[in-house]
């Protein structure tokens, strides 16, 4: 049996992870689990909440996506968000429980103006005691700068998908491009939050590649978000074959081996999972949500469906911590019934 090491790993091989992927399912569970209670609480989650703070209109071509100029979608673009209502929703989010208040626009990469404008919301937003995330497009190395500066932790930025698959689903920006980012955030000094979108017409290989991509990074991404496909009518991923439900649970699994320290978020597709196929992700590794009715364009899973789902499951929301404890220390944390009601 592939054995998960005790250290992180930046040296894997695609048919290595492809390995993990083919155990049998409580094998690969159970080496999941196993790594996920050496370094977490096992049963704490932490929760974000996401906000798109300028819609639709985007240049990029990407095939799963609702807010691309190029798709006939019936979302409408909306502009920049005035900072008064960036402020409500992030103080509305930290009222159900969130501790990350994450940021998106719908941009190919922001102007110096944009950034100063998204700053803005930043300082705000860290000034309720929250967890900052934002996701831009692409940076350049002085815009990384720029964003640690003014208090940003973290910056998501996706590799989506495999090296392989890649240019079935986006021609407008070249993998090396994300890659770069990437180390732009990192350089700057920022967490990296980088996963990827399951569920697009991809082999299991091209899982694998994608896993492999981001456990071998200079540093693994400190959240790494995995998301099923939510199909939007209009996009040309729409009508693309669904995954196994159990398969979405295997690359969960697998990527709690690969990077055991770095918190694994179920985010876009929990809308339309059922309860039982979130409790196998939450056994298998996943110890992050994204929280709230929305996400950037489509529906979440409720939160009064969350609170339900984790009080049944003895699950407790993660209380922030600025600084994030050892494995093995203690955590402040409150119970799922111990949110107030939306």
């Amino acid at each position: 049996m592939p054995e998960t090491p005790a250290l992180p790993r930046h040296d894997w091989t695609i048919d290595a992870v492809v390995a993990l992927l083919d155990l049998p399912f409580n094998d690969l569970l159970l080496q999941a689990q196993t790594t996920h209670r050496a370094h977490f609480a096992a049963n704490r989650v932490q929760v974000s909440t996401l906000l798109s703070i300028k819609t639709g209109a985007c240049p990029e071509d990407c095939g799963y996506c609702s807010q691309s100029a190029r798709h006939e979608t019936e979302l409408a673009p909306e502009p920049l968000l005035p900072l008064a209502t960036v402020v409500d929703a992030a103080t509305a989010a930290k009222a159900q429980g969130a501790t990350r208040f994450c940021m998106g626009a719908a941009w190919r990469n922001p102007t110096d103006k944009n950034l100063e404008q998204v700053i803005a919301m930043v300082a705000a937003v860290h000034a309720l005691g929250l967890e900052t995330c934002v996701t831009l497009g692409m940076l350049t190395a002085a815009q990384a700068l720029r964003l640690k500066a003014a208090g940003l932790d973290y910056y998501n930025h996706n590799l989506d998908t495999s090296p392989e698959f890649y240019g079935q689903v986006i021609s407008t920006r070249t993998y090396q491009d994300r890659l770069a980012t990437l180390e732009h955030v990192r350089a700057a000094g920022l967490k990296t939050c980088s996963g990827g979108i399951l569920g697009m017409g991809e082999s299991r290989r091209d899982r694998a590649s994608l896993l492999c991509q981001l456990a071998n990074l200079p540093a693994h991404p400190e959240s790494v978000p995995i998301n099923l496909l939510v199909q939007v009518e209009g996009t040309p991923l729409f009508g693309t074959a669904s995954l196994d439900p159990l398969e979405f649970v295997r690359t969960v699994a697998t990527a709690r081996c690969l990077m055991p320290h770095s918190y694994v978020r179920l985010s876009a597709g929990r809308e339309q999972m059922s309860d039982e196929l979130q409790a196998l992700c939450y056994f298998a590794g996943a110890n992050s949500v994204f929280y709230g009715e929305q996400l950037l364009t489509t529906p979440n899973a409720g939160a009064e469906r969350d609170r339900a789902l984790f009080d049944r499951l003895g699950l407790a929301f993660e209380a922030f911590e600025p600084e994030r404890e050892a494995p093995g220390a203690c955590h402040r944390t409150q119970t799922a019934g111990d949110q107030p009601a939306p």
